[in-house]
């Protein structure tokens, strides 16, 4: 069974979500935090193959602070045969920002299949199958930043 596959069958059981924000040496954002919260998976459905949507919401602390903020996102994976596509729906369904698309590594893995330009920004991802849910790691990298995220979703 490939990594896509098991992917698919993981995707529609997450249930929480934690995520650790780290800049590099070369940020200007200085965003570093962590966050912690629930996922409410809608779908699959079928429109152009499967679609899940991760409905995300939960608490965010910025290092330093004592006083954390909600945060909610919308993310919508796009499952082929290939390759599963993540966007992120922050301006809605109709105007996803398409951020990757993931292809298999090996049995357990996904890497994106080129980097995503925003501008120029550099979004990579490496997905990594874990025994209750799944490990999802970016990077951004451009002239003013240098950013880690390290989400782990769960069931």
């Amino acid at each position: 069974m490939t990594a896509i596959i098991r992917l698919a069958e993981r995707l529609t059981s997450i249930r929480r979500l934690d995520f650790v924000s780290r800049p590099g040496p070369d940020s200007r954002s200085g965003w570093a935090g962590r966050a912690r919260g629930d996922v409410r998976v809608e779908g699959p459905m079928e429109a152009q193959g499967k679609t899940i949507r991760f409905h995300e919401s939960g608490t965010f602390l910025l290092e330093g602070r004592s006083t954390p903020v909600p945060f909610s996102n919308c993310y919508r994976w796009e499952i082929g045969e290939e390759r599963i596509a993540l966007f992120h729906e922050r301006r809605g369904a109709d105007q996803a920002v398409w951020l990757f698309d993931l292809v298999a590594e090996g049995p357990e893995t996904l890497v994106s299949a080129e980097a995503h330009l925003c501008g120029e920004d550099r979004y990579r991802a490496h997905l990594a199958l874990v025994a209750d849910g799944f490990d999802l790691s970016w990077s951004i990298q451009g002239p003013r930043k240098d950013e880690h995220l390290g989400y782990r979703y769960r069931y």
